[in-house]
């Protein structure tokens, strides 16, 4: 079988994606490595929050291998991903006004954290009205988006306002609007979205920027194992039974 024409189109898309967040977002991460690196070193706490295919991004650096076990997930019921029915309830969800601030009530977050918000357009009321919220609690936010959205649509929440206006840092991720790299004759729809790559891509980076910074401050990064390598269970029992209080997806 030969190869396929329009597989090897996505995968230079989002190499180029990758790329150019590699050159054009590295002050960014660095700020936001050291955001989370100043947060773990104070004893403050972590957690990422993204609705619909976003929280897969914020899903990626909670509970796993070679990832930092004090990032949490703030889960909102019925927005985290498609396994609610209809799964058009959590594209709703995202433009009801108030509920990010019920949802911040309810949650650990307090001030001296911080808080990693994942939206690609950063233009519904949950995203911008969570950042804003957190940010007047005294948390810090670090906002991964597409910049491109705020400059070509308009925003839904009533301020007018994008995610990208209300956070400590913003990570853009240079997907443009659409969220589709590929287009083919025949095919009447753009397809293959590469917003999930690229924006997992920069949080672990921003995870990476974060460790090097702690180690460069004589403070070991707690880092998980993997539960398939000898000893993986032991040392993720260690970290967890040390850092418990930080840790909120063993309760």
């Amino acid at each position: 079988m030969s190869e396929s024409k329009l597989a090897g189109q996505f995968f230079d898309a989002a190499i180029g994606l990758l790329e150019r967040v590699r050159d054009e977002e590295a002050e960014s991460v660095a700020a936001a490595g050291a955001v989370i690196a100043d947060t773990v070193v104070a004893g403050g706490r972590l957690f990422a929050f993204g609705a619909g295919h976003s929280s897969l991004a914020a899903q990626d650096v909670v509970y796993r291998a070679g990832g930092l076990a004090l990032m949490n997930l703030l889960a909102v019921p019925g927005v985290v991903g498609v396994d609610v029915m209809p799964a058009t309830l959590g594209s709703a969800l995202e433009r009801v006004d108030g509920l990010a601030a019920a949802v911040l009530d309810t949650s650990p977050l307090r001030a001296g954290d911080t808080l990693v918000i994942i939206s690609l357009s950063g233009r519904n009321a949950l995203p911008v009205e969570m950042a804003m919220n957190a940010r007047a609690l005294g948390i810090k936010v670090i906002g991964v988006t597409s910049v491109a959205y705020a400059e070509q649509t308009r925003s839904r929440h009533v301020s007018g306002g994008f995610l990208r206006d209300h956070c400590d840092v913003v990570l853009d991720s240079k997907i443009a609007v659409g969220d589709a790299e590929l287009t083919h004759e025949g095919i009447e729809a753009p397809f293959a979205p590469a917003s999930t790559v690229v924006t997992s891509a920069l949080m672990q980076a921003t995870l990476a920027a974060a460790a090097e910074l702690l180690v460069a401050r004589g403070f070991e990064p707690p880092m998980l194992r993997s539960g398939n390598v000898d000893g993986g269970h032991e040392w993720n029992g260690r970290v967890m039974r040390e850092y418990g209080d930080r840790i909120f997806y063993r309760r």
